[in-house]
């Protein structure tokens, strides 16, 4: 249940973001944001709060929460852009990576989402999240988050 505890707080955000997924794409937009995580239901879940002036700017949430009987995390994501809450991922911790899959949609086909979190125990964590059209066999990169505390 406090596998996202070195996520609580205040970070600055370096983003990498494929300019088209599923396309074959190499070019890359790179921006700043911050973000703010806080716990929810004592613990058993948190949420946080991405902001960045990048491309007319735009909100997004993810609220993650623990399901102590299977032991994983659902984690949603909803942005100012759509005001749609999207599909979860799911998934744990090992160690210190956690890996989170889902079904979803993209420009309408079935994809399958995946998002890696690495780097916990150290102050610079990361996230990555992954695409697949191919049912999981391959996995294109396509967005890219290196964090650092705001504040030590």
């Amino acid at each position: 249940m406090n596998d996202f505890d070195f996520f609580m707080g205040q970070w600055h955000v370096r983003n990498r973001r494929l300019r088209e997924r599923l396309k074959g794409s190499t070019q890359w937009d790179e921006f700043d944001a911050t973000n703010v995580c806080r716990p929810l239901l004592g613990g058993v879940g948190n949420e946080d709060e991405f902001r960045t002036d990048h491309d007319g700017g735009f909100i997004g949430m993810s609220f993650r929460f623990f399901n102590r009987a299977t032991r994983a995390w659902s984690i949603y994501w909803a942005s100012s852009r759509t005001g749609v809450l999207e599909a979860p991922v799911t998934g744990s911790f090992s160690g210190n990576t956690g890996t989170f899959e889902g079904d979803d949609v993209f420009e309408g086909q079935p994809i399958r989402v995946r998002f890696i979190w690495s780097r916990i125990d150290t102050k610079t964590p990361r996230w990555e999240q992954a695409f697949s059209n191919d049912g999981g066999r391959t996995w294109e990169t396509n967005w890219i988050m290196d964090f650092s505390p705001l504040r030590d």
